[in-house]
Parts: structure tokens; sequence; C-alpha cells
């Protein structure tokens, strides 16, 4: 696997195949406008909106997303932001199916409190659970603990997304041991999800192992979205290119990079 180029590995969810490694979001932009060059500069195949505040339904008095990100040119991945329950999550994939002409790929996250924006596990697996039995395509958000990653794959979640850090916190990968871990134990597609701020940042979730990352801040936050969105893609990119090729053992010494062997001596 290690030896072959990019374009041979796509990433497979719930038997989709993608190119693109790098999922965007599509809130906190100035506009719509702005919101469609964020995401084609960006390269992603993979747009994900919270259903609970994106109009999906065409309107003579408000705009709809659908205009700007249509299904024809992009997978929609509906999300369950803002829902801090099982039920209410669980309801909003069932609104996001019947919108969406039985769309059955979502996002599933269930938040814990308004302040750290921490998933709540235990309302996590009650509605993964649900989901599951009734035919959709779980993503999920999760913390980053090991043990319930593992119990939302064996639930059958098609991905799980641990967060890097806080949601809209830039912060970073703060736990890369617990995200390795979980990448080595998962059957799944493993995704960053949340507090990445900045391209090294994406790189560096990649080289870990992960499959894939998603974004919306560190893009939708930046000065330049558009300009952000393609650093994005290369970071990525570049980051899945280090994993498959390998890092370089550490060590404790110096060693030349030329061998000392067959050197012109001093006269």
């Amino acid at each position: 696997m290690h030896d072959q180029p990019l374009a041979e590995n796509s990433l497979v969810i719930a038997g989709r195949h993608f190119k693109s490694r790098l999922m965007v979001g599509t809130g906190k932009y100035r506009d719509f406008d702005e919101t469609s060059r964020a995401l084609e500069a960006s390269g992603t195949e993979v747009v994900t909106f919270a259903v609970r505040r994106t109009n999906l339904i065409h309107s003579a008095h408000e705009p709809s997303l659908l205009e700007v990100v249509s299904p024809d040119c992009y997978t929609l991945l509906p999300n369950t932001a803002g829902c801090y329950d099982a039920h209410a999550a669980v309801r909003t994939c069932k609104l996001a199916r019947e919108l969406l002409d039985g769309h059955n790929l979502v996002k599933l996250e269930v938040l814990g409190d308004e302040t750290t924006l921490y998933p709540n596990v235990i309302e996590t697996l009650k509605a993964a659970e649900e989901l599951v039995k009734d035919g959709f395509d779980v993503m999920v958000y999760t913390s980053d603990d090991p043990i319930v990653a593992l119990e939302l794959e064996r639930l059958g979640c098609c991905a799980v997304m641990p967060l890097g850090s806080l949601i809209g916190s830039g912060c970073g990968i703060q736990n890369p041991h617990n995200i390795r871990l979980i990448i080595e134990r998962a059957n799944v597609p493993v995704l960053i999800d949340a507090g990445i701020g900045s391209p090294s940042e994406a790189a560096l979730a990649m080289e870990l192992g992960c499959d894939a990352v998603l974004m919306n801040s560190a893009i939708a936050h930046s000065p330049r979205p558009v300009q952000m969105a393609r650093a994005m893609k290369l970071a990525v990119e570049a980051g899945r290119e280090a994993y498959l090729a390998g890092r370089m053992p550490r060590k404790d010494h110096a060693e030349a990079s030329s061998p000392r062997a067959g050197c012109i001596t001093a006269i």
C-alpha cells in the first residue's frame, strides 16, 4: 500500500469513493459567493452543513445553499450541529433525509454544552445506534477516546471523527498519541474533525495516518479564505504523501548526508 501513488489510494466511506481527503464546511463565510469560491479552491468533494441552521428550500426571499453547493458537484454531508441530545440529533437526520430525497450519509454530532462544544459521548452512542438501525451511513464526531471510537465502529458507524481540539478553537491536535491509537485499532476511516487552524496542522493529521480532515473555521476565518482553502488542499495532499512514503527514523546523533568513503583526502 505504501508504495502506491496518491491517486491510487482513494478514500472510501460507506462505499463512496473520493479523491480528495479534505472535507469542508459551509458556515461562517461572508456570503454564498465566498463559500462557492473557497469550496472550489479546496478541491473538496464532500461538503458539510448544519441542517438546523441552513436553508435548503428554494425561496424568493432567502437563497438556498443548494443553489451554491449542487448535489451534482459535491457529496452533501448534513450534520446535526446544535443538537444536545440523541432525540434531537436523530430527528435532525431524518429531516435531512426527507429534504434531500432519501440521502442517508450524515455527520452525527451531539454536543455536551455550549461553552466547549465537546461531544456528549453517552448521547452520541445512543443516537448512532438508532441511526444505523434506521439505515443511515453515520460519520460520527467524537472525543479522542480510543475505546469510544471502537464502540462507535462496533455500532456500525462508517467513519469515526475524533476532535483535534475544541470546535472553532484552531488549537490543532492536542493529543496526537490518542489519535494514533484510534487509527491503529480502527477498521473504518478516521478523520480529524475540529480544531485544525493551519495547513501545518492539517498535514500533521495526515502524517499521523488519518484518512481525511474536516474543517470549516480554519478556512472561513482566514482573512483570505479562498487562498487558505487552496493551502489546506495542498497540505492534506502533502501530509498523505508523507504518510505513504514513511518518515525517516529519529536518531540521537548526527549522520552526514554524504558517506566518508571515497573522499578526497587533504595532501
